[in-house]
């Protein structure tokens, strides 16, 4: 439990805050098929004999690498790329299912990949995730402004200096890492969990990039704790929690910024 916590912890920042901009760049798809794909690269490592936590990242990596390689891809052209993207998924993903038909024994890990372990986290892995979530941080504290400058708007952006399609291929990189990371604790299926929905809450919340980003955060570490909380005293799975109370959350923000608005209109014809 403590390693859950360590580890529930350090995924619920990083998804927060790199979520936040996955949202705002309508790249949730993008962010899907890299959680996918780190599936097949966890089942290929334990295939080859390694850690399943270094699969995870060398498929999203890969993925992330060859949907921001590829033709058509870039903020100009979101149609092309999830095109891209969908082909990248769909051939990925078998690769992870022919990955398992070759190692039998693995077939209990199956579930744990897809759904997610919160209690199977090793002392090994909160380091691993430690580091990869430091240096994504690092990485997105010096490069957020140009790129939320890049993501608002890449026409205006380009036409300023600023590189757009570098940035869409580094954030790319920065959206695998923390994909893999929050995929070792939801699983490959259940992965939005952490990524979208306290992001797309926030944003609900607010328009002030500062403050969206701090509440995706505070909604990540709510959902995180109380999910690991109430399934240590039950006996369904920590993933079920963690996907009902941040939809849950998400459900009342939407209502909370449809009321805001409401009311504003109200105000206006009065």
């Amino acid at each position: 439990m403590v390693h859950a916590f360590i580890a529930g912890t350090i995924v619920a920042v990083l998804g927060g805050l790199v979520g936040w901009f996955m949202v705002l760049r309508r790249q949730s798809f993008a962010g899907h098929t890299l959680a996918l794909v780190g599936f097949p690269g966890a089942a290929g490592a334990a295939v080859i004999g390694i850690g399943a936590a270094y699969g995870y990242f060398a498929g999203a990596i890969i993925a992330a690498l060859a949907i921001a390689l590829l033709p058509g891809a870039g903020p100009r052209r979101r149609g092309e790329e999830s095109a891209i993207t969908g082909t990248v998924q769909a051939f990925l993903l078998a690769c992870g299912f022919l990955f398992v038909a070759l190692s039998p024994g693995f077939l209990n890990g199956l579930n744990a990949l897809l759904f997610g372990s919160f209690l199977g986290i090793s002392l090994t892995q909160v380091y691993v995730l430690a580091v990869a979530a430091f240096l994504v941080l690092v990485v997105l504290s010096v490069g957020g402004r140009p790129l939320l400058f890049a993501s608002l708007d890449p026409d205006v952006a380009n036409a300023r200096g600023v590189p757009v399609r570098a940035l869409s291929a580094g954030f790319l990189l920065l959206l695998a890492v923390a994909v893999a990371e929050v995929s070792q604790i939801t699983g490959a299926l259940l992965v939005f969990a952490l990524l979208v929905m306290p992001a797309a809450a926030a944003q609900r919340l607010t328009a002030r990039p500062r403050l969206s980003m701090a509440i995706a955060v505070l909604i990540g570490l709510a959902v995180t704790w109380l999910s690991l909380t109430v399934a240590f005293y039950t006996v369904y799975p920590v993933g079920f929690y963690v996907t009902t109370f941040g939809f849950g959350i998400y459900l009342l923000a939407v209502l909370y910024s449809g009321g805001t608005r409401r009311r504003a209109r109200s105000g206006v014809e009065a």
